[in-house]
């Protein structure tokens, strides 16, 4: 039997989906209670590319930890955190460009028992539209 390229091996997943599930997990945050969550000591890690934040712009206050070490630089355990990662009930919240990538990052923070993990809705896009400050 000839399978066609575009057909779906059995037991995968779309994207779509593995985005919805990451979402259904996260009371994701908009522009100005992301402002709110900074104030009362929320940390908030920009990990877009070098690329999209000369391009677009900065958050003035945001950590960036690039998408590939995320999970390393946060997560308690890890021999290679960050020094302010030394807690399980750190209020993380993800940005990145439009609010999709973050989502899914949020979504792996949780797995790693980051309870408070959640992302921007909108990402950066969303909080430059809402006036809020950039670099």
């Amino acid at each position: 039997m000839v399978t066609s390229l575009l057909t779906p091996p059995a037991g995968s997943v779309g994207i779509d989906e593995i985005l919805a599930s990451a979402r259904a997990r996260l009371d994701r945050v908009g522009p100005h209670e992301t402002a709110t969550a900074l104030r009362r000591g929320a940390v908030l890690v920009d990990i877009r590319p070098a690329a999209q934040r000369a391009e677009f712009g900065e958050f003035p206050d945001a950590i960036v930890i690039e998408r590939n070490v995320l999970e390393w630089r946060l997560d308690p355990r890890s021999e290679a955190r960050l020094p302010f990662a030394n807690s399980y009930d750190l209020e993380v919240i993800v940005t990145c460009q439009e609010g999709y990538t973050s989502s899914l990052a949020a979504a792996s923070l949780k797995d790693l028992g980051l309870h408070r993990a959640t992302d921007l809705a909108g990402g950066f896009k969303a909080w430059r539209e809402a006036g809020l400050p950039v670099r």
